[in-house]
């Protein structure tokens, strides 16, 4: 018996269906009209009914820049929702996938991080998320899997795959994008096969999750552009100090990710973005259009 809340956002829904695709699953999905995971109570009484052994954690407020004005409900959504998660799978005895994310440090590494690199937030959203990763493995040590990722995106939700596709279909102006921040984009399915994987084996502690090739946001929109038959002149590179209006949060300059935990522990990592992945998504979106 699985528990997913956030079941109704771009990860959330495809961790659903992944695990209900397996076949042998009891799937509880939850969204934040079913249970607010920032009320203790709800979550107790939800999951001492439920009786799950293992709960798949994909809520959050990911709102990166509205969370520096709203510091109240970043750390009430990120980080003491994950406490009132984490201490009722301790009640019950279940175990905790939580999802992360790359903000948790600052991004001034040269190289890729590793799970044992030291966070340090620069903005609220990253230091709301680093709070509910400490929570969880407070509350339950190893049988909590912490799993960090970037730049998700999918059929589901708003992401930047749709952006893109919004743009080109807008009009005939250019598309600009940052060339100063770069990451792994990552796509929801292929996340959520691996977040499956790592919640049936009960691999606990903190693992990067992303699909594989650093690229920068610049970069990653000229190969979604090419990849539709469009115009990859539109897209010009720009620097993030050059946006408007500014962005409140700061972003990670370096936001990439090595998934160092799972290449040691002999685990096939996630397939390079610009392949299959990329085409996969867009097929889904063009399907669901």
């Amino acid at each position: 018996r699985v528990v997913v809340t956030g079941a109704r956002g771009m990860l959330g829904r495809e961790v659903v269906e992944r695990f209900q695709a397996a076949g042998h699953h009891q799937v509880i999905a939850c969204d934040h009209a079913s249970l607010d995971v920032g009320d203790r109570d709800a979550v107790w009484q939800a999951l001492t009914t439920a009786q799950p052994e293992i709960v798949m954690h994909c809520g959050a407020y990911t709102a990166v820049d509205a969370c520096e004005s709203d510091h109240d409900r970043a750390f009430r959504d990120n980080a003491l929702a994950v406490r009132n998660v984490a201490q009722a799978c301790a009640d019950i005895g279940a175990h905790l996938v939580h999802v992360s994310t790359d903000y948790v440090f600052d991004g001034t590494k040269i190289e890729p991080y590793h799970e044992w690199d030291e966070p340090n937030p620069q903005s609220v959203y990253g230091a709301s998320k680093l709070a509910g990763e400490r929570e969880a493995v407070a509350a339950l040590g190893a049988r909590c899997t912490v799993a960090r990722t970037s730049w998700v995106c999918g059929r589901y939700g708003n992401n930047m795959v749709k952006t893109v596709l919004r743009l080109l279909a807008a009009g005939d102006g250019p598309l600009r994008f940052v060339d100063d921040q770069r990451g792994c984009p990552t796509f929801a399915d292929d996340m959520a096969a691996m977040l499956y994987r790592l919640a049936i084996e009960r691999r606990g502690g903190v693992h990067h999750v992303t699909n594989q090739g650093p690229v920068s946001w610049y970069g990653f929109v000229r190969t979604v552009v090419q990849r539709v038959g469009a115009d990859t002149g539109r897209v010009e590179p720009i620097r993030s100090t050059d946006l408007q209006p500014p962005r409140p949060a700061p972003r990670p300059a370096n936001s990439v990710l090595d998934n160092a935990a799972l290449r040691l522990s002999g685990i096939p990592l996630l397939a390079p973005w610009h392949g299959d992945a990329l085409d996969r998504c867009l097929a889904a979106i063009n399907a669901g259009a």
